[in-house]
């Protein structure tokens, strides 16, 4: 639909709408004339501007959050899908283990001649002894078990992935938005130079020293976006994803995670994902033993059949009951394999357990550490730094200070901000360190932002 523009109170406005309604009168009758090909020849393309419904459908609603990033992830992640994949697979072997020996069916001629000739048909049952199959059933459970807890661990693996992950693109942000007033206060500081340069207050070295600065300033800008997308990339690779519309994220980098005491991280060590794991080996190298023991039991083979000669034109019924003799192979080198790997998954058992003690500790006191260094910051540093960079700022307006001492005065300030969002995501790595180890989800009280 053609809009006029009414243009009151210019002389031309007559003019230039009479030429309007000509050009909207022409258009109108090159539609009338070709209007049945135009509509062919437009029908199948797309509207610039217009938005796919499939596009439209899919578009977020509003911001990532850090639960909605977890859940995209395991529901997404390669990794995860395939150790999935491999606990389904373990359920073949838990029915595989279940199956009994199959019977055999077994024919023998002797005689060539029709009128001597003896056939046999004869039908052999293998009797399982000694408890194989209970074994073999409760050693392929282990199996399950131990994909279950191997399933179990990645994901709280990747959920600590996703929250690092997380923190650090709003540590990015974060990052970029200083960067960007940075260079807006560097922009600003040039030109109160120029001016006093064109004034004649100071010398125009200022004003290079002054432009440098800000060359120097954009540089960083240019290395924050990109640590930004960096980050993102990272992000989007932990959720599954190539790209993904979000680029808004919820929260705060300054929303650090609470310092909780050893005492209490000590007892969850005992049921950690990695401790289970090795736990779970354990029982599943004990069924091996077990199933390598009964092996030593010889199986019976019962066999039922009936044999027919056409020399007597009789049947006779056949019975035999076959037991090997276990004297020369005793199952003796299997059974030593298997007893030795289990002791070695019991000493595995124990060194996970003093590793996670260790790892554990050193976690904590690296989170508690950089959260006294960020309380420092808050309190004593980034104070400092702003009310000196605000001061140097207005005697530099008024000509008390020169220009180097802004600039020295805007760096301090700004280093100061650049070490307290470093910190802030090397607190959420140490916070996400503990949640992995100690398999606790994304909404624990380890991982639960405070103010």
């Amino acid at each position: 639909m053609f809009k006029g523009i009414y243009l009151q109170g210019k002389p031309h406005a007559w003019r230039g709408r009479t030429k309007f309604r000509l050009a909207a009168g022409a258009a109108a009758i090159l539609l009338t004339f070709s209007g049945g090909a135009f509509s062919q020849g437009t029908s199948q393309d797309p509207v610039v501007g217009a938005q796919d419904p499939q596009t439209a459908a899919v578009s977020p609603a509003g911001p990532l959050s850090l639960a909605k990033a977890i859940e995209l992830a395991l529901e997404g992640n390669p990794e995860v899908a395939a150790a999935t994949r491999q606990l389904e697979a373990t359920e073949g072997q838990v029915l595989q283990g279940r199956a009994r020996p199959n019977p055999e069916l077994a024919y023998s001629l002797e005689d060539a001649r029709s009128q001597t000739r003896t056939q046999s048909w004869q039908l052999n049952l293998p009797v399982e002894l000694g408890g194989k199959r209970a074994a073999r059933t409760k050693a392929a459970e282990r199996s399950r078990e131990q994909a279950q807890a191997q399933l179990i661990e990645l994901k709280a693996t990747v959920r600590a992935n996703v929250a690092a992950a997380y923190f650090d693109v709003l540590t990015a942000q974060e990052r970029l938005v200083l960067a960007r007033d940075s260079v807006a206060l560097a922009k600003s500081s040039t030109g109160t130079v120029a001016k006093r340069v064109a004034a004649g207050k100071v010398s125009p070295v200022e004003e290079s020293k002054a432009r440098v600065a800000e060359a120097g300033v954009r540089v960083e800008l240019a290395q924050a976006a990109s640590e930004e997308r960096n980050a993102l990339s990272r992000l989007f690779a932990l959720l599954g994803k190539i790209d993904m519309p979000f680029t808004v994220l919820e929260g705060k980098a300054g929303n650090l995670p609470p310092v909780p005491n050893l005492a209490d991280l000590q007892p969850l060590i005992s049921s950690s994902p990695a401790v289970v794991l090795a736990r779970i080996e354990v029982d599943r190298r004990k069924a091996l033993t077990d199933l390598e023991q009964s092996k030593r039991v010889p199986d019976v083979t019962v066999s039922v059949g009936m044999q027919r000669s056409n020399e007597t034109q009789r049947n006779v019924l056949l019975f035999g009951v076959s037991v090997p003799l276990p004297v020369f192979d005793r199952n003796q080198g299997n059974l030593l394999e298997a007893l030795k790997l289990e002791d070695k998954a019991r000493d595995e058992l124990q060194g996970v357990t003093v590793r996670l003690h260790s790892e554990v500790a050193q976690a904590r006191e690296r989170l508690a550490t950089i959260a006294t260094e960020i309380q420092s910051l808050q309190q004593d540093v980034l104070p400092g730094a702003k009310s000196a960079y605000d001061a140097a700022t207005i005697g530099f307006e008024n000509g008390k200070f020169n220009f180097l001492e802004v600039l020295d005065a805007q760096r301090t300030y700004f280093t100061a901000k650049s070490q307290y969002l470093k910190a802030l995501g090397e607190a959420h790595r140490a916070a996400a360190d503990v949640d992995r180890l100690l398999g606790s989800p994304h909404d624990s009280r380890l991982t639960a932002p405070q103010n």
